[in-house]
């Protein structure tokens, strides 16, 4: 079961139904679904993502998935899950374009690694970043990301594998 995560100033909490809305717009722009190295998808395929999300990923208890919020806003995304790339698991990060600039990425990486460390018990986490995204890249690097390899789409674009160790003192929960 996702629990609910706090840090300084986010709150990770496990999508509710009425959580949809914000949800659709967050992955209806596409900028934002440029960045997370995804294809536009209509708001009836999201809306079915996110139905599948509430029934079959927190049903089946699949993997970690939250909406994550500061002072009652809806801030972005957030998941933890094995990933089919390599053996381990993957951060999973995305945040509303009105937030960008603000920290709030530096803040739900790090607990995002917080919980995979001292929750999952994992000693890495693996994160795939679009190789023009350079603001994601750059806060991977301060984060003390390491690059993998490439990872080229069928259509040319190119990925950037990272991976950081959790093992060390990685900022917890309050």
């Amino acid at each position: 079961m996702t629990p609910t995560l706090r840090t300084a100033r986010l709150v990770f909490l496990p999508y509710r139904p009425e959580d949809e809305d914000v949800f659709v717009e967050l992955l209806s722009d596409e900028v934002v679904c440029r960045w997370m190295g995804q294809e536009r998808c209509s708001e009836p395929e999201i809306r079915t993502i996110y139905r599948s999300i509430l029934t079959d990923v927190y049903g089946k208890n699949l993997f970690d998935v939250w909406g994550v919020w500061s002072d009652g806003d809806y801030i972005g995304h957030a998941e933890i899950k094995k990933t089919g790339n390599v053996d381990g698991h993957e951060a999973i990060a995305a945040l509303v374009r009105k937030h960008w600039g603000q920290g709030f990425g530096r803040e739900l990486v790090e607990g995002l690694l917080a919980y995979a460390a001292d929750t999952l018990g994992v000693k890495e986490v693996y994160g795939m970043v679009g190789a023009e995204n350079t603001a994601s890249l750059a806060l991977c690097e301060r984060l003390g990301f390491r690059h993998v390899r490439d990872v080229v789409s069928d259509t040319g674009t190119v990925t950037k594998m990272l991976v950081v160790s959790t093992v060390n003192d990685t900022p917890g929960f309050s």
